[in-house]
């Protein structure tokens, strides 16, 4: 077999691209990528095609001069339309490859930005500034999600603070999310709506990426987690984590931990019984309060489907893909339901060329993942159920429920209706009854 060192049809995305929809999931938030136009063209492109929204990405917009003498004053100048163009509450700079090439210190800029601008604006009158915080985010030290959590520590360590909690401290509890739909993001706030305390959930672009129509078009669309929302996060009794925080350094719930003291659990996406049934302990846990009575209702309807449909899934063999913190809670969740993954990758070192070879021998009954993973379907022959991110080649991908009990019987279903369709076009004589 020959050996490679370069990737062939990457598994995954760009790490700015994760930290974007992260900061889109914050109220009044403009992302803006140090680099050239085409990374943020390069976003815009997947945030729309998948969430059917349009989705504004500022740019410092890099050319030749400025990938020898520095980008500095691009980005003085990018902020300086955002403020005008948006008035946001608060600008997220995510990095990219070209910017930390050439070494631009951008916690420096933006340290001498602040300090020049603040004076300006006190001599005029013209306000105040609005929270710009940064996250590094180079494509060559992470995928899409390390992005994401990366944005998210950012947010956290810019903002959360002691003394504004007001009647409810330490009774908060926070949930820092994965990248997870936005039909995921209103289920997870149905659940801490049913325990009646209030909480913080980070990121939240169940609105700002998936909301109504508008009369006019809003640059910056309602929803999203409230700034003073995150502030309280440092008085808190405590965070769940959902997923894996790759760089422990830029763990959001540990720096609230070290720094204020807010204790931290981490745990898999809820996506079967087990991992679900985790997640509810932990609140339970958290609040000092039992699994309210609706989510007992869905588990027990959730164990029933698993009795029906076991008969069309038990002893399947899968592909799996996607993020890590996709792809460990899918790996639990299909052990439930009787398949083996007989290959899983979670991009971060394995590309799709890879995971075919892999699978060739592997006899695989369907691939599971997102819409990139469509060549590995079709040359394998097998039929593919399309979740996660990104979904381009289907219509309404950004509300597919996967977490919780709902979730998972949503999957569960999806999938044992791929495997009955595939069955039923393979046989010679047409049949409905199953």
């Amino acid at each position: 077999m020959c050996s490679y060192i370069s990737t062939r049809n990457a598994c995954k995305l760009c790490s700015p691209l994760g930290a974007c929809m992260a900061m889109r999931g914050i109220e009044g938030c403009v992302p803006l990528i140090h680099g050239s136009q085409g990374c943020a063209t390069y976003i815009r492109r997947y945030g729309i095609s998948h969430f059917r929204e349009p989705i504004d990405i500022a740019s410092s917009n890099f050319v030749e001069a400025t990938a020898i003498f520095g980008g500095q004053d691009n980005l003085f100048q990018a902020i300086d339309n955002v403020m005008r163009q948006y008035q946001p509450a608060a600008i997220g700079v995510a990095s990219t490859c070209l910017s930390e090439t050439i070494g631009d210190d951008v916690k420096r800029f933006l340290y001498e930005y602040k300090i020049s601008r603040a004076e300006k604006l006190r001599r005029t009158g013209g306000g105040v500034l609005p929270l710009i915080f940064y996250a590094s985010t180079p494509s060559y030290r992470g995928t899409h999600i390390v992005g994401f959590h990366e944005a998210i520590y950012s947010a956290i360590e810019s903002l959360a603070a002691v003394g504004v909690a007001g009647d409810f401290k330490r009774e908060r509890i926070n949930l820092i999310s994965s990248f997870v739909s936005a039909s995921d993001l209103r289920e997870l706030h149905e659940i801490l709506l049913s325990y009646f305390v209030p909480y913080t959930l980070l990121p939240d672009y169940s609105e700002t990426l998936d909301g109504g129509v508008w009369e006019d078009y809003q640059r910056l669309p309602a929803g999203g987690t409230p700034l003073n929302s995150i502030i309280a996060m440092a008085e808190s009794r405590g965070t769940i984590y959902l997923g894996h925080a790759f760089n422990k350094d830029k763990n959001g719930a540990a720096y609230l931990t070290a720094k204020f003291d807010v204790p931290m659990r981490a745990v898999n996406l809820p996506i079967g019984i087990e991992n679900t049934d985790n997640f509810f302990e932990t609140l339970n846990q958290m609040t000092g309060k039992t699994t309210p009575e609706k989510w007992e209702i869905e588990r027990r309807r959730l164990i029933d489907a698993y009795f029906d449909g076991h008969k069309y899934c038990s002893g399947k063999r899968a592909v799996l893909y996607g993020d890590i913190d996709f792809v460990d809670a899918m790996s639990g969740f299909l052990s439930e339901i009787g398949i083996e993954t007989a290959v899983a990758a979670d991009g971060a070192e394995t590309d799709f060329a890879t995971m075919l070879e892999t699978a060739a021998n592997a006899k695989p009954d369907f691939v599971i993942g997102n819409s990139k993973g469509l060549y590995l379907a079709r040359e394998l022959g097998i039929p593919l159920v399309r979740c996660s991110f990104p979904i381009h080649d289907r219509f309404g991908g950004h509300r597919i429920l996967h977490l919780g009990y709902r979730g998972t019987l949503n999957l569960f279903e999806r999938i044992c209706n791929t495997i009955i369709e595939t069955n039923q076009n393979a046989a010679p004589n047409g049949w409905t009854y199953v």
